[in-house]
């Protein structure tokens, strides 16, 4: 059934098909996207409550950490309670993201991105947004989606400042062209330290989930630069990148199509 004969779903999506990019041609491949998530913390949390929200009919979400009290400045989906239960963020994440709808499928996973586990996390999916607060993670995801040819939306924040890419594998550079440092880094556990001003996690969430839906879309609108944030001085800046011919990643991969999802 189309959103044109579903008046339910048609007058929840209603206000976003009216944007001329979006219509309900785009809410339907919203509804049959497969989107995955690692990390389900400050950006992760506002990642999924968007991507769910707009209709993304799955998402699976991979982490390990439980709820504390110092997460709830700035991870949205968690309250006092959670902290007092320990619970897991997955499992409180997906009760909450049915609650605000109930159509979508969300598949919580308790456990983290390994070299053991990235195969399985990524498997039938469309792409992946990185909700992680590591590089280890990051670099691990994005050699595994070149491999699979598999989109992905990398963000980081750090204090007021924050960053975001899109990486389409064979359309640009990946992340080793990028950021070839931060792979070899003596501090493997966080990236941009412990300080965090909760406003620029939620502003480089809703780029990483505009991406997204710009990805299933419409990919030829999709961002193709690395975009810094700072929200104390105000400041935006967009830095074209480009592919390195000698990456160790990526630089002998031909041009690549944005895939679809395995049955």
């Amino acid at each position: 059934m189309s959103y044109g004969q579903n008046f339910h779903e048609f007058a929840r999506y209603e206000r976003q098909m009216g944007y001329a990019s979006w219509g309900i041609a785009g809410q339907e491949k919203l509804k049959t996207a497969r989107v995955g998530l690692v990390g389900c913390g400050g950006l992760g949390a506002a990642v999924a409550l968007h991507l769910v929200r707009a209709g993304v009919g799955f998402l699976r979400v991979i982490d390990d950490d439980r709820v504390s009290l110092s997460n709830l400045h700035r991870q949205i989906l968690y309250v006092e309670k959670d902290v007092a239960n320990r619970c897991y963020k997955t499992r409180v994440a997906a009760e909450r993201l049915l609650e605000a709808n109930s159509g979508a499928v969300v598949e919580p996973l308790v456990g983290r991105l390994t070299v053991d586990t990235v195969e399985s996390f990524m498997h039938g999916l469309d792409l992946v947004v990185d909700g992680s607060d590591n590089f280890a993670a990051r670099f691990l995801l994005n050699r595994a989606a070149v491999r699979f040819r598999m989109p992905w939306v990398y963000g980081g924040v750090g204090g007021a400042s924050g960053m975001t890419m899109t990486i389409v594998p064979g359309e640009g550079p990946c992340l080793r062209c990028v950021l070839s440092e931060a792979e070899n880094s003596t501090d493997p556990l966080r990236d941009y330290g412990s300080a965090v001003v909760n406003s620029v996690v939620t502003i480089i969430a809703a780029l990483q989930s505009t991406e997204v839906y710009k990805l299933l879309i419409d990919p030829a609108s999709r961002n193709r630069d690395l975009l810094a944030v700072d929200v104390w001085d105000m400041s935006f800046c967009k830095m074209m990148v480009e592919r390195d011919p000698i990456c160790p990643v990526c630089s002998g991969l031909p041009g690549a199509e944005v895939g679809t999802h395995e049955g």
